[in-house]
């Protein structure tokens, strides 16, 4: 198969929903599903958006160094296509196709990657994949529409960014400055969802702090928070390992020049640095967790002791009631034979024989100490 990009059409579905909710072209929130920017040996600059790469096949040919975009609603389907379009190799897009874990592979003249675009709504935190693919002259990404728009900036701004490129630089340095600039806008735009994240974790505390939130409710808060940050602490440690095999791999495509190399490993300590502050928060929200459920088994406790107490003089209170009950119960048999004149003397037994039985017990649940109040 030619290296060279061919004019193959693809059928590849283009449904373009902002156009349909009634955003116009040309405004800012408008934005195509390819993209295309590239630098001209001559320093001359080309920036074209379209529904079809077929534009811009043949001034990728003619680029120095070039950047592909393509936002697409089905990953499997449209990612062989895209490739295929774009003149990658057989042997390359075949290693895409499939299930693989795979977050890197290189063949010398190309090479792709996954790596992780971080979304969250509410407290569903999910890792798309940013695909990107890499040849002699061009970078190419491809990411779902699920993602935010992070890249709308880079694209507004990527004529200027391939006018800093030396016109005199090899191509693998001019690749590995296009292809770090795009990994960098992608890492800003993770790094910001940790804030996400730590806005409903202050959320989930002020509902722990109040006592009338209902318990059922709080379980699957507290689980969904956890799974949230490590879905995506695994999101960055699948960017550090990405970033390491590039700083380390010795791919072709990319340069060893020291300095652009050195931002390779910056970015990576920036990763790890994220990893960092995410593992820190897991901490805190675990320990406040343990406060939480300390104080509640204080609560616990102490309804428990005034239950308690109520008990213990429910006792006395009982023990006050049945012994003149049993005592009047026994003497109203007909053997005793008492009649209006023992009056006298059965108003007395009752009476003492109450206070003694009541004083006894009271007496016995104070020694045993149940009438201290413990808080």
């Amino acid at each position: 198969m030619s290296q060279e990009v061919r004019q193959i059409p693809a059928e590849i579905s283009v449904t373009n929903e902002k156009a349909q909710n009634g955003v116009k072209p040309g405004s800012e929130l408008f934005q195509k599903r390819w993209f295309c920017v590239a630098l001209y040996p001559s320093g001359k600059t080309f920036k074209q958006d379209a529904e079809s790469p077929i534009a811009f096949l043949e001034i990728l040919n003619r680029s120095s160094v070039a950047w592909v975009d393509f936002i697409t609603n089905d990953m499997d389907k449209d990612l062989p296509l895209a490739a295929a379009q774009l003149g990658f190799t057989g042997t390359l897009i075949s290693s895409l196709s499939g299930d693989t874990p795979l977050k890197y592979l290189d063949f010398d003249t190309e090479l792709w990657m996954n790596y992780p675009c971080i979304q969250i709504r509410g407290l569903d935190v999910k890792a798309y994949p940013l695909m990107m693919l890499m040849r002699k002259n061009f970078v190419f990404t491809l990411h779902t529409s699920m993602v935010d728009r992070r890249f709308t900036r880079l694209r507004r701004y990527s004529d200027t960014i391939l006018k800093k490129i030396p016109l005199a630089a090899v191509p693998e340095d001019k690749l590995t400055i296009v292809m770090n600039r795009i990994i960098d806008t992608n890492n800003d735009s993770n790094f910001r969802h940790l804030r996400v994240i730590e806005e409903l974790g202050d959320q989930l505390n002020q509902d722990l702090m109040n006592t009338q939130t209902p318990r059922e409710r709080l379980g699957p808060e507290i689980y969904q928070l956890k799974h949230a940050l490590i879905t995506y602490m695994n999101a960055l440690w699948d960017s550090v390992d990405v970033l390491h095999t590039l700083r380390y791999g010795d791919a072709e495509l990319i340069t060893n020049d020291e300095k652009l190399m050195d931002i390779i490993s910056l970015m990576t300590d920036e990763v790890k640095s994220q990893i960092g502050l995410a593992e820190h928060m897991s901490e805190v929200i675990a320990s406040g967790l343990e406060v939480m459920q300390a104080i509640y088994n204080n609560q616990l406790q102490i309804i428990n002791n005034r239950l308690a107490l109520v008990l213990t003089y429910l006792t006395i209170v009982g023990t006050a009631i049945l012994v003149p009950n049993t005592l009047a119960t026994m003497l109203s048999n007909p053997v005793f034979d008492i009649g209006p004149e023992d009056m006298w003397w059965y108003i007395v037994l009752m009476v003492v024989s109450t206070f003694l039985a009541t004083c006894l017990v009271y007496l016995w649940v104070k020694k045993r100490g149940w009438l201290k109040k413990t808080d």
